[in-house]
């Protein structure tokens, strides 16, 4: 919302300085972020006198000029380029040194095509007073020479922008503004009242409103013999300032009221509509050419003004271009209305209108003003415009709902912690509009129509006290008892919330999918043991009968999710489809299937297809970025790490669900009756039953099952140990077995120096030409961190060889030379 300080003064009687003035305005809630004081910025730029303009010796498009600034020194030479500059010419001059905010730049002395320039002639977009940036300013003849052009120009108005919360409706005008600013004892509020106009003969228009919940209110006036042309200059200078461009009389009015009295209002060209108007909802396919240039196709749930012929506005968001206004109409159409909130909101997101009007109406209007506002747009229509008006036709209900509210006294004090006098209370909320009734305890307030926001006591109870002050709010510490304060969220809350963070570090994306999904699939993922499901059984799963939904909203979402791996696949097909073939998707969220029936289970889920790999940037046993089954294990194992399950204990069990390819997969337990996930690549029938291109791999682990950590007294460790010496890293092969499992040599490894050793990792594995063929090599990567001083060759050597015979013994392999 912006508005300017003389504007302000309209309304306020107030001597405050500008700078008060935003402090207030911040600390009652209508945040000031930004004021643009043009007089400030402009102050270097003055009055000037082209005393001649020489042709550029060495550019045919520049002229030289010299330059009489009006300070009694010699005239100054300027080489400028716009077509414009001649001898005689007044002008804006800036010297070197001087800020242009039109080009963002600090003005120099310089030399242009051999020929010295010090200072520039500007141009209004160099000021950034208009976008004309066809010619230097040209200023009437007797202009001040030497004086500031800010000064001359009446640009001494600060503009002000403050940043309105959606409740504040009342403030997206500037007498709201000063009314809150009157309440705050920063002056005295002007409100004269408003006279209604006098109507000469009936309004030849009738309104029908035919859907009530979409229009409570409507009002219209005629005004014939009207001439529209541009409006004055006061009020084009007060449109501009903000930003406004102004375009005739008539319509810069309506933007007038708009931001003047938080009031939109619209105006018809009366000699272009045709019969009636009716306030409907639109019909299938009709459409309308809008005022911004653009044709919208039109649906029933939009809410439009029309006349016999059709369509002629967007109700409460912008009108009709074959409606409007322009310097030929005479007889115009003033319309006031108010329109459902909720309407012009999903209408405005709908169409991809943001307006002025829309912005107001869906936050709603001040009923009670529909009436009045007309009146003041009719008596500024006679002043600027001339005419005679119509009486006024009104359809529906003019004024709001009243509302009272018993207010005890003793709430300020209990909700805020102030004790505010009762006199205090009945001046800020009386200057608030509000009325007061009662000397307690309890009092009935009685709410003004343009609050539409205040519904209850901590509503009165907020009006106080951002008035007083919040900084009055003394600072009062929370009483924490001799126990220790009990943890905001459940276990459950907080896993999600780890959980979530720990695969989107990892690179995946969260996805949010159906909790339905259709039977097929339903039997497909159901979460009965692996040893139960013989592997020629994928397709006859019995499922679980009770998710069976009893009135389901679609054929494929026939029965609530057991798995949330379905969606996922099913999301990760269509980004594929669409040429994002490289991907990993994640959710966190609710299975419905668990031990018992009915069970309802928080799971951790991801996909990964294609290139999407968690080790595309490091060392990989496979050597290639391509995401396999090591990749779902990785990502399962970052969920249970980050969700506090107890990793030393966890057990790795080869194959899984009979929806995991057999070869591929692996489910991860704390002893066979603590299953808490899986993890692999999908198996080929269960991607051709989702529809899915293969391969991709996916986890899912239960969040629930992880066991909770054992309470007993233990001492505190620090979260994160950090040395001060450099690590040190040594690869190792060995030739081991074919029946030799990589982990068994990783835990071997590690247990070689717990100390030392801070990570091992597989990354070769290889069979083939040179190796017995019962034999592979893994190649391992130790990294060994020292912690007290840095190690000598001796001393790593010596680590080395534990390794090599830890790994030797546990194993059975041999140091590959």
């Amino acid at each position: 919302m912006k508005f300017t300080l003389s504007w302000l003064k309209e309304h306020l009687d107030t001597d405050e300085p500008l700078e008060k003035l935003a402090d207030k305005l911040t600390m009652i809630g209508l945040e000031v972020e930004s004021i643009e004081d043009k007089a400030k910025a402009l102050a270097p730029f003055s009055i000037v006198r082209v005393i001649s303009a020489e042709q550029h010796p060495n550019a045919d498009r520049l002229r030289v000029c010299m330059v009489d600034t009006g300070n009694g020194a010699a005239p100054v030479q300027v080489v400028c380029g716009a077509p414009n500059a001649r001898a005689g010419l007044v002008s804006v001059f800036s010297p070197p040194g001087t800020f242009i905010p039109g080009k963002n730049i600090t003005l120099g002395v310089g030399t242009i095509r051999g020929v010295e320039s010090r200072g520039m002639l500007c141009s209004a977009a160099e000021l950034q007073l208009s976008e004309d940036h066809d010619g230097i300013m040209e200023l009437p003849a007797d202009a001040p020479i030497g004086k500031g052009y800010a000064e001359w120009a009446g640009l001494g108005d600060p503009v002000l922008e403050i940043n309105l919360t959606p409740n504040r409706q009342d403030c997206t005008g500037v007498h709201g503004i000063a009314r809150d600013l009157s309440a705050a004892d920063m002056g005295k509020l002007i409100d004269p009242g408003i006279r209604p106009v006098k109507g000469e003969f009936p309004c030849p228009v009738k309104v029908t409103v035919e859907d009530a919940t979409l229009c409570p209110g409507f009002a219209l006036r005629l005004v014939r013999g009207v001439k529209n042309g541009p409006s004055p200059e006061w009020l084009q200078k007060r449109l501009t300032a903000i930003g406004l461009r102004p375009i005739n009389a008539l319509v810069d009015i309506t933007n007038f009221m708009t931001y003047d009295r938080a009031r939109p209002l619209h105006v018809f060209d009366a000699r272009k509509v045709t019969g009636n108007l009716t306030v409907r909802r639109a019909k299938e396919g009709e459409s309308l050419l809008a005022l911004d240039g653009r044709t919208y196709t039109l649906d029933p749930s939009i809410c439009v003004i029309a006349d016999e012929h059709g369509v002629e506005s967007l109700a409460g968001i912008m009108g009709g271009e074959t409606s409007g206004c322009d310097e030929n109409t005479s007889d115009v159409l003033i319309e006031s209305a108010l329109w459902n909130e909720i309407n012009i909101a999903q209408t405005g997101r709908k169409l991809g209108i943001n307006s002025d009007a829309r912005y107001r109406f869906e936050r709603g209007v001040d009923p009670a003003f529909m009436v009045p506002g007309l009146e003041l747009a009719t008596k500024m229509v006679m002043e600027l415009c001339g005419g005679t008006p119509s009486e006024t036709v009104v359809v529906g209900n003019a004024f709001g709902d009243d509302r009272i509210i018993d207010f005890p006294l003793s709430e300020v004090k209990r909700l805020a912690g102030i004790e505010v006098p009762l006199v205090e209370m009945r001046r800020i909320l009386g200057h608030l509009g509000f009325m007061v009734a009662g000397n307690g305890p309890v009092v009935k307030v009685a709410v003004p129509s343009w609050r539409t926001d205040v519904h209850g006591k901590a509503d009165i109870v907020e009006e106080i006290v951002r008035i007083v002050g919040v900084d009055k709010v003394p600072m009062t510490p929370f009483e924490r008892g001799d126990e220790a304060r009990k943890p905001v969220l459940t276990t459950i809350q907080s896993r999600t919330r780890r959980a979530k963070r720990a695969l989107a570090t990892r690179g995946m994306v969260e996805a949010v999918t159906w909790s339905f999904i259709s039977k097929p699939h339903a039997e497909m993922f159901d979460r009965d043991p692996p040893s139960a499901l013989p592997d020629h059984a994928l397709a006859n799963r019995r499922g679980h009968p009770e998710l069976s939904l009893a009135n389901p909203i679609a054929a494929d979402m026939s029965d609530m999710r057991p798995s949330l791996l379905p969606g996922l696949a099913t999301a990760a097909q269509a980004n594929i489809n669409r040429g994002v073939p490289d991907l990993a998707l994640f959710e966190v969220g609710q299975v419905f299937a668990g031990d018992k029936p009915g069970d309802q289970l928080v799971a951790a889920s991801g996909v990964r297809h294609g290139y999407a790999s968690s080790n595309g940037t490091g060392r990989h046993w496979s050597g290639s970025a391509q995401t396999d089954a090591l990749d779902a294990k990785a990502d399962a194992f970052a969920v249970l790490a980050a969700a506090g399950a107890p990793m030393q204990a966890l057990q790795i069990v080869p194959g899984g669900p009979a929806w995991l390819h057999p070869g591929r997969s692996g489910t991860i337990q704390i002893g066979p009756q603590n299953v808490l996930g899986y993890f692999g690549e999908l198996h080929p029938r269960a991607l051709e039953a989702l529809g899915a291109d293969g391969p991709m791999i996916a986890f899912e682990v239960i969040l629930d099952r992880i066991p909770d950590a054992k309470k007993r007294p233990t001492r505190a460790k620090p979260l994160l140990e950090l040395s001060a010496f450099q690590p040190v890293s040594r690869d190792f092969a060995f030739i081991v077995d074919r029946a030799v499992k990589a982990g068994d040599m990783v835990r071997a490894a590690q247990g070689a120096d717990k100390k030392l050793i801070t990570d091992v990792a597989v990354f070769d594995v290889y069979e083939g030409k040179g190796i017995d063929p019962t034999k592979k090599s893994i190649a391992i990567a130790v990294t060994i961190q020292p912690r007290e001083k840095t190690l000598t060759d001796q001393e790593i050597d010596a680590v080395a060889a534990k390794i090599v015979a830890e790994v030797t013994k546990k194993t059975g392999g041999t140091l590959r030379g």
